[in-house]
Order: structure tokens, then sequence, then C-alpha cells
């Protein structure tokens, strides 16, 4: 009788699958799916994940992918958002892309990115902005740097992290200029 075959070994994780696991990490302890203590414990156990099987019951509880595993979809590198005269909204789950390019003109725009999607620690949004308003809806933990951002006869409002003490999950990053507009951000409050 022929001796048994050896089990198929099991599929080696590259530094992408563990980017995405750890991406959806993030995003499951902004939404308050983990709590920080189990955030730390799976990221460290997706860190040292050396296989497809190690790095599966980290995130299966988190997604729902057909056939299990984590979501291969990569992001879009660049988004551009364009509207002269009108009103820009993305609010709900929305995949952020690396970069976002918002060109409006006197427009009323709201970027709600407390349900959306991370798909790297940074998000940089290329500001053009000429006129109207533009509100940015922030989770706990997202943290907002403006020190690129050119504002002429315009207003900057950006409120306080209503979670100050969640770990951070996304740094949005304002390049670019602002002309006669209104920028605020503002946090949701966490979930009780």
């Amino acid at each position: 009788m022929p001796a048994d075959l050896p089990s198929s070994p099991a599929l080696r994780a590259s530094d992408a699958d563990r980017d995405r696991a750890i991406d959806l990490l993030r995003t499951a302890v902004a939404d308050g799916r983990l709590d920080p203590a189990e955030f730390n414990e799976r990221l460290d156990a997706a860190l040292a994940a050396r296989t497809m099987d190690a790095l599966v019951p980290l995130t299966t509880d988190l997604v729902a992918v057909p056939g299990g595993g984590i979501p291969a979809e990569p992001a879009a590198e660049l988004l551009t958002i364009k509207e002269r005269h009108g009103t820009v909204r993305r609010d709900g789950r929305w995949t952020l892309p690396h970069r976002l390019a918002l060109r409006t003109s006197w427009c009323d725009v709201l970027l709600d990115l407390t349900g959306a999607v991370r798909s790297a620690p940074e998000l940089v949004i290329e500001l053009r902005v000429s006129g109207g308003n533009v509100e940015l809806v922030l989770a706990p933990g997202m943290v907002v740097d403006a020190n690129e951002l050119s504002v002429r006869h315009s207003m900057l409002a950006i409120g306080s992290d209503a979670g100050a003490d969640t770990p951070e999950t996304l740094r949005v990053r304002l390049v670019g200029r602002l002309r006669h507009g209104r920028l605020a951000a503002r946090w949701q409050a966490p979930h009780r």
C-alpha cells in the first residue's frame, strides 16, 4: 500500500497580505468592533504571521469575504473629484484611495470617513478649492495634519479628536490650497 502523500504546505503570507490584515484591524478598532487591547494582540500576531493560515483567523470575524480570507482588491492610488457650483457627498462604506484630489469651485463637499474602508495608514487629500465649504467627518483615532495646506481668504476649523485615547488609525494629510472657502473637520463621538 502506498504511503500517504504529505499534505500541501501552507501558503506563505506576503508583506501585502500582512498589510491588508493590519488595515482591516485598524478599521475595526476605529469602528469600535475591537477594543485597543484586542487590537494590539491581533496586530502583534499579524506582524508575526508567516502563513495565510495564521492571518485568516485574525480578520475572519471582521469581514465577509466569499471563501474566507482577506480582501485582495487594491485601492485606487488616486481618486479625483471635480465639481463646479454643485454638491459632492461621499459617505457610508467607500474605499479610500491613497490620494484624493479635490478640485471644486463654489461647492458644498462632505467627505465622511467614518464608514470608509482604509487602504493605507495615511490619506493625502490634495485640495484645489475655490469657494464653498468642505466638511470632513472623522472617526476617533483619525489625525488631521493641515501643515501643508495654503489658506487664503478662508476659514479653517479643525476640532479636537473626540477619542483622544484611541490609537491612531488613519493620518489625513491636507495639502494644496483653499481660497475663499471654509474647511471644517469634526470627529464623530465614539460609540459607547
